[in-house]
């Protein structure tokens, strides 16, 4: 199983402590350590498959296919205005990404990012309607031949630290990692109304593999 290299720090520290925890109980109370032991076990499982890093390659790159920027389920499928970089109506897809969804966020289609920008904020639940607007998130524009394209990384209740590896000025291709969030969380897109849409509420996605819409 491949990690990515986001979870490199909580690994090694996670490790660290349930040894140390592991060490000292065996030591101490040593008729509780084979409970434990099973606990330890099942947490590291936990955070080894959080951070898991499947290569991922887009089954055919094509800039009028649109993929999904995240592992995870469709969660909200809306007309909606974006306020902050296109500043007009557009059709929101949102996604949600439970604790045991890939976390690595993908990019979409091929294009040049023009805008990149981090918003601290709350922590509501993810799928709370005011998440896109209230919690901490990070919002990245990308311009294509044809179209501008909003993808907007949004923080949880748990997710408390958003990375975006996009720049004002890259390049990016469908399917280079645009980021990773941390612990459940949620990622918006904001596509052209005459969006041919690929999914419907509920339906389940993987980042860079599967399309949402055809643009």
């Amino acid at each position: 199983m491949n990690l990515h290299r986001e979870g490199n720090t909580i690994i090694i520290i996670t490790l660290i402590f349930i040894g140390g925890l592991l060490f000292g109980i065996k030591m101490l109370l040593p008729v509780l350590f084979p409970f434990l032991l099973v606990g330890a076990v099942i947490l590291v499982l936990f955070v080894l498959q959080f951070f898991r890093h499947p290569k991922r390659v887009p089954p055919e790159l094509d800039n009028q296919l649109f993929y999904a920027p995240a592992d995870g389920k469709v969660v909200v499928i809306e007309e909606r205005i974006e306020e902050e970089y296109l500043q007009d109506k557009r059709l929101m897809i949102s996604i949600f990404m439970s604790p045991t969804d890939v976390h690595c966020n993908r990019v979409p289609v091929s294009g040049r990012v023009k805008y990149v920008k981090h918003h601290p904020g709350k922590y509501l639940v993810a799928w709370h309607p005011k998440s896109s607007t209230d919690n901490e998130r990070t919002t990245t524009a990308i311009e294509s031949d044809k179209h501008a394209f909003v993808i907007r990384q949004i923080a949880g209740a748990m997710a408390r630290r958003i990375r975006t590896y996009a720049k004002e000025g890259m390049r990016m291709e469908q399917g280079d990692e645009l980021g990773f969030i941390k612990f459940g969380s949620r990622v918006d897109v904001f596509l052209p109304l005459n969006a041919d849409l690929k999914v419907k509420l509920g339906d389940r996605v993987k980042a860079g593999v599967d399309v949402i819409a055809v643009v």
